[in-house]
């Protein structure tokens, strides 16, 4: 039998939880399931990826700040209509939006995926959110983890009982992901770029990943090392805050503020290193990138980025919300040889090859699928 899948997630923009599903979507799609997406907010991006690759999307157009009831019933009324084998869920909105529906609609299997190990809102509403999730679990199937930090936060936490939680990773294509040195040398040139030591950064603008700490401590690093420059990929809530308080600290000529770009591949390939100053995290799909690309990497240790970055080997750790740390890391690293920081970049990329190629990743996902249609009674 076919099956059919209906991803929901809370929004779709240029982000690692948003790439991720869309990546699964479109390899589940070439692997003969049927599948498509819902968006609870309207979406940003990735729109013609899905529709390239047969798959529907469609959007309950609710609004964030002005919350719409009639979205609810424009996803019943989907889930009436397509009546799928199973909805996979992703972020807390989508999570907790597809249990509630799941009390009235015909949904034989929900699974629910948390990409963060504290999915917290912008007025701090962790602890109550972490209720919730308790409370509806039994309404969902199974609920999965990025990394196994959050996984275990999650069961500590109270949110989700060991036995109905599981671990599976972000997935990253290593093909399209890898070490290219034309590529880089050509895309540097474009960006005006000469012989300095580029630290690139990709995120949005906000506070989880808490760009002023990272905005110190580069320039602590320009009173000691001024032949360098940041480039910062992504939009958000923060980006104009965060522009003006470079300005403040007269380092605004230093960093390059590139906003949204498609080219991530390739501009992974103009950095010498990667950065990472997050407060909290996941298992970021970046840190991912920037491991398969061949970048060494300084990371503060947050979530499941002591899983990508093996500290010492491939790159740094650091506490969070410290800039002297994070900045002490990163001069270390730059005080490395050429050729050292080109081994912690093989080591990372090989990491990334035996630890979170897509296509394992994919694989975790059909046989977590296939367990499940088998003990509702589907036979494939």
């Amino acid at each position: 039998m076919r099956v059919n899948v209906i991803f929901i997630i809370t929004g779709l923009a240029y982000g690692g939880a948003e790439t991720q599903l869309v990546n699964l979507a479109i390899k589940l799609k070439e692997r003969g399931w049927d599948v498509q997406v819902v968006s609870m907010l309207p979406p940003q991006a990735y729109i013609n990826e899905l529709k390239s690759s047969n798959i529907p999307v469609e959007s309950l157009n609710i609004n964030r700040d002005k919350p719409d009831p009639r979205g609810i019933f424009r996803l019943a009324k989907i889930i009436w209509r397509e009546r799928p084998q199973i909805v996979h869920s992703h972020m807390i909105h989508a999570n907790l939006l597809a249990r509630f529906i799941r009390l009235f609609t015909p949904i034989p299997i929900l699974i629910c995926t948390a990409h963060s190990t504290q999915e917290s809102g912008k007025r701090g509403s962790l602890r109550i959110r972490e209720i919730m999730y308790r409370v509806t679990d039994s309404l969902c199937d199974i609920t999965t983890q990025v990394s196994r930090f959050g996984l275990e936060r999650y069961i500590q936490v109270g949110a989700v009982p060991r036995h109905k939680i599981i671990f599976i990773p972000n997935g990253i294509d290593t093909n399209r992901f890898y070490p290219s040195y034309e590529t880089g040398r050509n895309l540097r040139h474009n960006l005006g770029l000469n012989d300095e030591f580029v630290w690139l950064a990709v995120g949005r603008f906000e506070e989880a990943k808490d760009y002023p700490t990272m905005v110190q401590a580069f320039r602590l690093i320009l009173q000691e090392y001024e032949n360098t420059i940041l480039l910062i990929a992504g939009q958000g809530s923060l980006k104009k805050e965060i522009e003006q308080y470079a300005k403040q600290l007269h380092i605004r000529e230093k960093i390059i503020f590139l906003g949204v770009r498609k080219d991530i591949p390739e501009l992974m390939n103009v950095a010498d290193a990667y950065v990472m100053s997050s407060a909290w995290e996941g298992l970021p799909m970046v840190l991912l990138e920037a491991a398969a690309t061949g970048l060494p990497i300084v990371a503060t240790n947050v979530g499941g980025n002591g899983e990508v970055v093996l500290d010492g080997e491939s790159g740094f750790l650091v506490p969070p919300q410290n800039s002297k740390a994070l900045a002490e890391s990163m001069l270390k690293l730059m005080s490395l040889e050429p050729d050292e920081r080109r081994k912690m970049g093989e080591r990372g990329r090989k990491h990334i090859e035996e630890n979170y190629s897509l296509d394992r990743v994919i694989e975790q996902w059909e046989i977590l699928y296939k367990k499940l249609l088998t003990k509702r009674g589907f036979y494939l």
